[in-house]
This record gives C-alpha cells, sequence and structure tokens, in this order.
C-alpha cells in the first residue's frame, strides 16, 4: 500500500513494445509540495513513464500500480489523469497559435451554458489564473504574438485552470533563454511554496536540475538507477553536484564535459564582408547590420548572443538567403568570392546548415534514416535520375558507423529515434554534401548529457579534418568550452571578438549589454 506522505506512488512500472523493454520494473515516488527531476538519457524511459503516468497508454498497456493521493489510479485517458489533477505540459507547446491566451487556456472546457460560451467569464477566469504566475498579458492576445517563454507561461496557466495539483514539465526550457528559464523556474518553486502544488521537471540541463530540484530520480536503459535527496542550507544551496547526476545516468563519470581538441588552425577558410540583412517583417528594420566574420580551417567559431541578437537570422541568411530581404555583403571560400544566393548554391559551395529545429527545418520525420542521410545531395549516389540503392545503402551504415548513431537499421524512421540519434542522422545529411563550411545552431539543444558529450566529440573530429565550423548556442559554458574564438552577437552587430582560451561568461554578458 502506498505512504500517506506520498503524492504520488508509481510502482514497478513495465512497459514493453515490439522487441523492445521501454521500462522495467521503475518505482517513483513524489511528495506533496515539492519538486521532482526526473532526468536520464535519450531513450531512458522518461517520456514513456510520463505517458504511463497520464493516461496516454491506457491501464492495462503496461504492468505495475499507480496510486495518487491514496488512490489505485487506473487511468485510460489524460482527461482522466487531469480529472485527478495530473496535468502534463509537453515540449511541443499544444497550443493554437491564431486563438487568444483565454481561447487556448479553455479549449475542451469552455465556460459555457446552453452550449454558448460566456466571453466575459472567459476573460475573467483567464486573468485570474495569469495573474498566479505573473503573466499579465491581455487575456484577448493571440498566442503567436507572444514570445516561447510567456507561451510556456500560458501552459501553466492552463493546468492551474484545470486545478492541477501534480505538473509535469517535459524539458520546459529547452527553448528558452537564460532569462525566461530563470522565470519559469522561479514560478514551478511559487507554485510549490504558496500553492503547495508539486512537480515532475524532466530536463537535460543539470544545473538547473540541481538549483531547484528537491528530490533527483535518475533512470537508465528503461531502469530506476536511484533516486537522490537534495538537502539545501543557507551555506549549501545545492549539495548534489552535476558530476554526481552525469554518473548515475550515464553508468560512469564524463571527466571532461567539453573534451579537449588537438587541432593545427589554417588559414582563413570563410569570410563574411559587411553582411546586411533587412527584417521581412518590418522591411523598416534591418536584422543584421554590417556584420563581419572569418573562420578558419581546423577552428570552432562561437556565435554568442541572446535570443533575439541575430545569430540564426545570420545563419540562415548566410545559407542561401533562407532568411531576410535586401540582403548585401560578400562571402569568400578559400579567397574567393562564392554566390550562395540560393540554398542549392550554397551546398555546392560548400557550405551546410544544420537548423536549431531538426524536426521541422532538418528532417523528413516520416523517412527512414537512408533516406534522410542522402536527401542533400542526391546525385552523389544517382545515374542521372535513378539512385543507386545499392550505394545509399552503403553511405547510410557508413554515416551511422561514423557518428555512432544508434538505430535497429536504416530503414527505421527517422522519428522513431532519439533527439540525440536524430541529430546525428542530421549531421550526417550534411557531412554527406561534402561542405567546408558547417553551421551548427544550437547542436545539443534537447539532448541528453552524454551523447552531448559525442556531439562535442564529433566538431572537435571535424575540425581536426579542417572544416571550419561556426557554433551558435544560447548555453555559454558550451560556447566557451568548444570554441577557439568567440564573435558576441546583439541587436543584428558584432559587439566583440574574444580568445575561447579566456572568455569568461561575464565578458560575453558584458559585451552583450553594453552595445
Amino acid at each position: 500500500m502506498p505512504n500517506n506522505s506520498v503524492l504520488l506512488s508509481m510502482k514497478h512500472i513495465t512497459k514493453s513494445f515490439p522487441g523492445v523493454k521501454a521500462l522495467d520494473d521503475v518505482s517513483l515516488d513524489v511528495k506533496p509540495h515539492e519538486i521532482h527531476a526526473l532526468v536520464g538519457e535519450n531513450g531512458a524511459g522518461k517520456s514513456t513513464l510520463m505517458k504511463v503516468l497520464s493516461g496516454v497508454y491506457p491501464y492495462g498497456n503496461y504492468d505495475g500500480d499507480i496510486f495518487f493521493e491514496g488512490k489505485h489510479c487506473k487511468f485510460s485517458s489524460i482527461r482522466q489523469s487531469e480529472h485527478a489533477g495530473i496535468v502534463i505540459i509537453h515540449q511541443e507547446l499544444a497550443l493554437s497559435p491564431y486563438l487568444s491566451i483565454a481561447e487556448n487556456m479553455f479549449i475542451g472546457d469552455e465556460r459555457a451554458k446552453f452550449n454558448i460560451i460566456n466571453w466575459d467569464r472567459t476573460r475573467e477566469d483567464a486573468v485570474k489564473y495569469m495573474k498566479r504566475i505573473g503573466l499579465h498579458e491581455n487575456p484577448n492576445t493571440p498566442v503567436n504574438k507572444l514570445g516561447v517563454g510567456k507561451q510556456q507561461m500560458v501552459e501553466i496557466a492552463k493546468a492551474l485552470a484545470k486545478h492541477a495539483k501534480l505538473l509535469i514539465l517535459d524539458e520546459p526550457t529547452s527553448a528558452l533563454n537564460e532569462k525566461d528559464s530563470e522565470h519559469l523556474l522561479e514560478i514551478l518553486k511559487e507554485l510549490r511554496d504558496k500553492d503547495n502544488i508539486s512537480s515532475v521537471l524532466i530536463s537535460h540541463k543539470l544545473n538547473e536540475v540541481a538549483a531547484v530540484a528537491d528530490s533527483i530520480t535518475i533512470l537508465r536503459d528503461g531502469k530506476t538507477i536511484e533516486t537522490l535527496d537534495v538537502e539545501r542550507t543557507q551555506d549549501t544551496p545545492v549539495s548534489i553536484s552535476e558530476e554526481r547526476i552525469i554518473k548515475g545516468m550515464v553508468g560512469r563519470e564524463i571527466t571532461d564535459m567539453f573534451p579537449k581538441r588537438n587541432t593545427t588552425i589554417g588559414d582563413i577558410l570563410f569570410e563574411v564582408k559587411d553582411w546586411t540583412v533587412q527584417n521581412p517583417d518590418n522591411p523598416e528594420r534591418n536584422k543584421l547590420d554590417g556584420v563581419n566574420i572569418t573562420v578558419r580551417a581546423g577552428e570552432v567559431v562561437g556565435l554568442a548572443g541572446l535570443v533575439g541578437a541575430g545569430r540564426t537570422e545570420f545563419a540562415m541568411s548566410v545559407f542561401g538567403r533562407a532568411y531576410g530581404e535586401n540582403i548585401t555583403g560578400q562571402t569568400f571560400i578559400e579567397g574567393k568570392e562564392v554566390d550562395i544566393s540560393s540554398i542549392p548554391k550554397a551546398i555546392a559551395n560548400g557550405i551546410a546548415y544544420v537548423p536549431e529545429d531538426r524536426k521541422e527545418l532538418g528532417l523528413v520525420m516520416i523517412q527512414n534514416v537512408k533516406e534522410n542521410t542522402t536527401i542533400a545531395k542526391l546525385k552523389k549516389i544517382a545515374n542521372l535520375t535513378v539512385i543507386n540503392e545499392h550505394e545509399e545503402n552503403v553511405v547510410a551504415e557508413e554515416y551511422c558507423k561514423r557518428l555512432n548513431t544508434k538505430t535497429p537499421s536504416i530503414l527505421q524512421k527517422t522519428g522513431n529515434l532519439s533527439g540525440g540519434n536524430q541529430q546525428k542522422v542530421v549531421l550526417s545529411k550534411w557531412l554527406f554534401t561534402d561542405p567546408k563550411v558547417l553551421i551548427l545552431d544550437e547542436p545539443t539543444r534537447g539532448i541528453d548529457v552524454g551523447t552531448k558529450h559525442e556531439i562535442y566529440t564529433i566538431i572537435n573530429s571535424l575540425a581536426k579534418q579542417g572544416y571550419a565550423c561556426i557554433l551558435i548556442s544560447s548555453e555559454m559554458p558550451e560556447i566557451i568550452g568548444m570554441s577557439d574564438r568567440i564573435y558576441v552577437m546583439s541587436e543584428g552587430k558584432i559587439t566583440a571578438e574574444l580568445s575561447g582560451k579566456t572568455a569568461t561568461q561575464e565578458d560575453i554578458m558584458r559585451n552583450i549589454l553594453n552595445n
């Protein structure tokens, strides 16, 4: 029987799919009034466990028992788990972009009588729950007019309107900047302390986990490894180190998170001069204004800046003018000016772009690993218009081996792979195009710490082979740990150039804010 001091108790949960045991005798206890972190590598079973809890995988499709507030739960749908007070907020936000905040908050739970919606009550109730989390927008504002941070707050307000007693947040800060992430975590602490609402926080950002969690459960290969209780005092605000969590997640210590790179840096391979790009949504403003950068062969150059600084817009505009209007400036590869006015021309001249959103822009999720690997340069494996399937198989197998992509087969649908392995397929796709310049936009976003280390090792290997690498990241330790040089961007301009060996987070922030 469950302990009365436990809000949620999941006992001996086992869930299998054809040929795979996703959860193997997993147990999880969440106490009242706590933030409980759930961590593990991609594929460890975190999301599967939460889908079992929320009724996505209904009772009878798994073995084991769930107790919530002392009651044995047999949820057959999300609606049933929400009715009990368990609300899950997924990584991909479930908001309708063209509806207002208020409309989004009460979809499926309309403030209506005799099938007629009471709009005054809808707006009043929306404002009541929005105020509880410090969201002061007009409830009539369309959701697509909000930034990602405020959209995340709308999801939390929506959960409160469902009278949530336990919030489950799956990678809630993965797409947020540092300021919005800190604000979101403060909201979770306030809900715990003022409203007695517990949370299960799934996150790959271990610094955030160590900073806010009261307990940390580690999953590995579908099994519960351990649960750590975090003790905080005024003198020791964080009692469990990231290294301690990593050891439980991967089964070994990662002594150097950013592996050392012994590379001979060559001559300037890629240069962009006076790059100016007009904002397509506001023709009166430039999104990029006179940007100048150089990257040498074998060098990793970081682009640091806050969200909205223009880093992704720079990458996309350089990659075949995929973003922006009235673009002016010059691009040079190995000293020769090149035409990159379209994506095919950019690829032909040796530029590759690994986008921030791998699911929307990097991969065709319904296609298999083989097809995604070769799609950007099919002519390499084709005789006129006929694809050589044998050669395509050989190429896909080679890149899976080279990048250690974990997949049952090259015929596996890419959407079924973990985030880290999807990212390796994106890298394979662009390496197959024989690039000289590789632009990596948030390459480790939403990836577990073990796979991050693998991605860093791959980047180092590419630099050693003479590629010119541009790394865009919102994680300053990553930028500093991986870059030979760092350009700081703010409001579409380069505000500083720093050495990766001596740069500090304070240096970067100073040059961002003093623009």
